[in-house]
């Protein structure tokens, strides 16, 4: 599978270097506004390989783009220390309608994989800008924070992540939600099997993860200037699970039709996702305060496409 990445920085080259080490792509194509950063990251990458599998790794300009199932989306200017992701939005939007246009002209009927933030606003962006089919646009959303969750409840419990299984909902930023109520190890209730460990999940736990994972970008973005690693991870195994039809099940990013009241609005929901993209929408039990902050998050992002006009 032949996969493009625009934008070559910490989120491209990360994403880039993870799917050379998983062979989750066969040729990957770099491509940035900088030629000579493109080209650095692409043998850099390639270098790598010898040591994982055998993929071929270029960069080039759009045009390297033909024949590309997956595109991955990264270019755009970076979050600032202390800067929320939807205070990114005019920047970005703005550098997304050159980018569109040109890597349509390129491969007219790609996989978009949005990665740059503020993720679930430019996921809405990039599908008015694309015109493509639905579930051929969607963004990484909350992949990376239903990472974060299931690590810091793992390590609570002294289990390993793979066996938890939750979600982070909504926005990829400041008013996620996070699923607590259907939250599982197992296939037994998170509740039942942290009382049976030992490890109960007190209201003081719940307020340390919550706060680990909501502001875990805010404290690597300070003491490293971005946060590249986990997402390029992420946006790996999407790729992968794109290029296998896994029908894997991940929290990503789509416009939705309607979420807990509000029209048309694009956020985090578990998608099932396969060789054509994402085919489905998984709703997950909530409960009501989950209900409300899911609705409160996706008003917050429905005001804001309006204000672009989406």
């Amino acid at each position: 599978m032949k996969v493009g990445i625009v934008g070559a920085g910490m989120v491209g080259s990360a994403a880039g270097y993870a799917l050379a080490l998983t062979g989750a792509a066969s040729r990957i194509v770099l491509v940035d506004r900088s030629e000579a950063l493109a080209l650095a990251q692409a043998q850099d990458i390639a270098h790598a390989v010898p040591f994982a599998s055998a993929v071929a790794v270029e960069a080039g300009g759009y045009e390297a783009l033909a024949g590309a199932d997956v595109v991955i989306l990264a270019a755009g200017v970076g979050q600032k220390p202390g800067e929320s992701r939807l205070a990114l939005l005019e920047r970005n939007a703005a550098v997304f309608e050159d980018v569109i246009a040109a890597v349509l002209r390129a491969t007219p009927d790609p996989i978009l994989l949005v990665a740059t933030n503020p993720v679930d606003v430019m996921t809405h962006v990039t599908a008015k800008l694309a015109g493509l089919a639905p579930g051929r646009v969607f963004g990484s959303g909350t992949i990376l924070d239903t990472a974060r969750f299931r690590s810091l409840v793992a390590h609570h419990l002294g289990i390993a992540p793979h066996s938890i299984h939750g979600y982070v909902l909504g926005e990829h930023g400041d008013s996620e939600v996070l699923g607590w109520s259907g939250a599982r190890v197992g296939s037994e209730p998170l509740a039942s099997v942290a009382a049976q460990l030992g490890c109960a999940i007190t209201a003081d736990v719940r307020a340390r993860i919550d706060d680990g994972v909501r502001r875990a970008a805010y404290r690597i973005i300070e003491g490293k200037g971005a946060t590249n690693y986990g997402i390029g991870a992420g946006l790996a195994r999407i790729v992968q699970a794109i290029g296998r039809d896994e029908g894997a099940v991940m929290s990503l990013s789509l416009v939705t039709p309607e979420v807990a009241g509000v029209q048309n609005v694009a956020l985090s929901l578990p998608r099932v996702v396969g060789a054509g993209g994402l085919r489905s929408t998984l709703m997950p039990t909530l409960d009501a305060d989950e209900i409300a902050a899911l609705a409160a998050s996706a008003r917050m992002l429905r005001d804001t496409s309006d204000a672009l006009g989406l």
